[in-house]
């Protein structure tokens, strides 16, 4: 083993465990440490460094060496401390699969070295990817190289250590490059039978499919002579829509003839270039994509996926297909009120707990009710606790009624943290209950949105909107001051989830005067499509003991949830979303979709949050998918409730087309005239100012979509994002 202190090499290929342990705890080194997790970061460089993965040369440097060692030494960096001890015992729990050797907390605590047995069949790099998989963790990917030394700390941070580190043998690297190839021949002759281990869709398109376009944009498939070049491009746009992965690539790509080394060292190389998204990708898969949020065929909400994240799933297994949509929406405000002192940052940078609030509008009879089973069971826990602090609350009110007047009266108790309120609580009973909450959310379910109007007290500006917008922003302010001794007098952050529902009309008029003033934006919307006439009647699975025993863990995760929690995959999806809806936003004009759009996809950013702590902190293919989802259903439905009334409200004139809004581009001609466009924008109930058509025709040749013809006609270019 070779190691350095103070910067100067120390050889000793093989340490004992007791001169091993005295290195780590000598004096200068535990200083070091403790100074280190005070804030001085800069004297980590003085740390005593380990390399586990290589021997040294014979002269007793590492550089260029080729003596692999038989352990791997894997860096794991940047957790956030909360998750700290969950990644702890993920480790020690798989050690035996693993075949950890030692274990220790880096010198910022903020992270773990760990060293585990090569698998000699696998690269120095294939073993940390695998052990990554096997762990459900990021490793350092600057940490790949075999050279690669850690900064080690004391013997307090020494969590685990199997004397077997200390049998150090080499595994010569002719051995190992045999291997590996053996290892490529296998996988490639597992190729042709195995299943697909990514998805072999983008956004419902086959990648096939896009592939075919790609080349047939870019000059037809490759010859024998141009494979490797043209297999590298394609490899570097497509990674944009594969999430740069190369497993992922290597899967969806056509070898033409080429080894599966060949193609790894292709992808990879693609890999490496610098990272930027694809406009020739993105105009291909916009080209031959299923109609754009806001709009769907025949007026139709958009297709839930068939594949749900395992809690979503659940929660619907026992609800008829006719009404699953619903509820996978309406379940996340209960949810969500399990957490706790529990925020997330969205990628404007603000920390947002998981306020979410849903509005079931769906026609008589359609079947509303079917949220309220599933609801009740998430609640369960919750209304155990209520009914706990309910009891003190009357105990202590018989109590004082019981005294007369000039009797001395206990104090209210504290502790009454009663979450589920009463659907006809006055907006001081509101105040109180969210005072007492001690952060909690308050949560109740509406059989009819104005049943909202309780809480709306003696002002004559609608209170109850002020609290829906209220709930929905961070770090809100709100109250009432009182003259009286017995009135309420409390300052609160409201954190208030809820669920209502109502018919489509009633909706519609109970929202009328605030379309354009906020509630609508913060809220989740979702529907039940209309039966046929006449159609058997759907039929509900049991919700039984066993249904609960499955959601108990879901609930216990979101309950134990505390501080700041980072969802990386979560924040990469609201990134890509937000751009999503404002391509769409240029394309269609409508200033309403877009400006729903922003906090559509902060609800939907805020669910994926709530999915994540559920699922034990993990995130697949099912979870982006049902998102994505999520957030074009919500759209949808808002669209169609309320833009009309809201495009009506903002442009004083009425507009004519179907509701949702419209790819402006689609409904112009091949070449069309700056009198074409304000003839389009006029009949979709736009202002068609000269000024403002001319800034959209800028923005479609800015971004490629049309090119200019003449002085005062423009054409739509090869790549202008329609549908083919």
């Amino acid at each position: 083993m070779i190691y350095y202190k103070d910067g100067v090499k120390m050889m000793n290929p093989v340490l004992t465990k007791e001169e091993y342990l005295a290195i780590r705890n000598g004096g200068e080194q535990r200083d070091r440490v403790k100074r280190i997790r005070e804030g001085e970061e800069a004297l980590k460089h003085k740390l005593v460094q380990m390399n586990y993965s290589c021997l040294p040369n014979d002269d007793g440097t590492l550089k260029g060496s080729t003596r692999i060692s038989t352990t791997v030494g894997m860096d794991i960096d940047h957790i956030p401390k909360e998750n700290m001890s969950l990644v702890r015992s993920r480790i020690l729990a798989k050690k035996g699969d693993l075949g950890l050797l030692m274990l220790e907390e880096s010198a910022r605590g903020a992270g773990y070295h760990l060293v585990f047995k090569r698998r000699p069949e696998f690269s120095q790099e294939d073993n940390l990817k695998w052990a990554s998989e096997l762990l459900e963790v990021e490793y350092d990917a600057g940490a790949k190289d075999i050279t690669r030394v850690f900064f080690t700390t004391t013997a307090a941070q020494l969590i685990y250590l199997d004397n077997a580190v200390f049998e150090i043998n080499e595994v010569k690297s002719e051995e190992c490059f045999a291997s590996e190839e053996r290892r490529v021949k296998s996988e490639e002759s597992k190729i042709p039978n195995s299943e697909p281990k990514f998805p072999t869709e983008f956004k419902g398109i086959p990648y096939s499919q896009i592939i075919a376009e790609y080349w047939n944009r870019t000059g037809g498939e490759p010859n024998e002579g141009e494979r490797n070049k043209r297999l590298h491009q394609l490899a570097v746009n497509l990674r944009a829509i594969c999430d740069n992965n190369e497993e992922w690539l290597l899967e969806v790509i056509p070898q033409y003839g080429l080894s599966v080394q060949e193609m790894k060292c292709i992808i990879h190389s693609a890999c490496k270039e610098p990272t930027k998204g694809s406009k020739l990708m993105d105009q291909i898969v916009n080209e031959i994509s299923l109609p754009p949020r806001g709009e769907s065929e025949g007026g139709l909400a958009p297709e839930m996926p068939k594949k749900l994240p395992k809690l979503i799933n659940l929660l619907v297994s026992k609800t008829p297909d006719i009404y699953k949509a619903a509820v996978a929406h309406a379940v996340f405000p209960a949810l969500a009120t399990h957490l706790w002192r529990t925020r997330f940052r969205y990628i404007d940078n603000k920390l947002h707990e998981a306020t979410l609030m849903n509005v079931l509008m769906a026609g008589t009879g359609a079947g509303k009710d079917c949220i309220s089973e599933p609801i009740d069971h998430i609640m369960a826990d919750i209304r155990r606790n209520d009914a706990e602090n309910m009891r003190r609350e009357k105990e202590w009110k018989d109590e004082v009624n019981a005294k007369g007047a000039n009797k001395d009266k206990r104090k209210r108790p504290e502790g009454l943290v009663i979450q589920e309120i009463d659907a006809d609580m006055t907006n001081p009973a509101f105040v109180m209950r969210m005072a007492e909450a001690d952060e909690h959310f308050l949560y109740v379910k509406l059989n009819e949105i104005d049943q909202f109007d309780a809480l709306k007290g003696n002002c004559s500006g609608g209170q109850q909107f002020r609290i829906m917008c209220l709930a929905f922003d961070p770090n809100n302010r709100y109250g009432q001051t009182r003259i009286g001794t017995q009135s309420v007098t409390e300052r609160v952050c409201i954190r208030f989830n809820w669920n209502a529902t109502t018919t489509i009309q009633k909706g519609q008029k109970y929202f009328a005067r605030v379309l354009t003033d906020g509630p609508l934006s913060r809220i989740n919307f979702c529907t039940i499509p209309e039966r046929e006439i006449g159609a058997e009647i759907p039929v509900y699975g049991e919700y039984d003991s066993s249904f609960d025993e499955e959601l108990k863990p879901y609930i216990e995760r979101l309950c134990a949830a505390r501080g700041e929690i980072d969802c990386p995959q979560a924040f990469k999806l609201a990134k890509k979303l937000n751009e999503e809806c404002a391509e769409f936003s240029r394309l269609s004009q409508s200033r309403t979709y877009e400006n729903f759009t922003f906090r559509a996809n902060v609800i939907a950013y805020l669910k994926a949050c709530v999915l994540f702590v559920a699922n034990d902190y993990k995130w697949d293919k099912t979870c982006e998918d049902f998102i994505r989802w999520s957030l074009n259903y919500d759209l949808w439905c808002k669209m169609q409730f309320f833009g009309d009334a809201i495009e009506q409200a903002n442009n004083a004139s009425e507009r004519t087309g179907t509701r949702g809004p419209r790819n402006l581009l689609e409904l112009l001609p091949d070449t069309f005239t700056l009198e074409d466009a304000k003839k389009v924008r006029r009949q979709q109930g736009m202002s068609n100012e000269n000024h403002l058509c001319n800034k959209m025709i800028n923005t479609w040749l800015n971004r490629g979509y049309v090119i200019q013809y003449t002085v005062y006609s423009f054409q739509k270019s090869k790549f202008n994002g329609l549908k083919a």
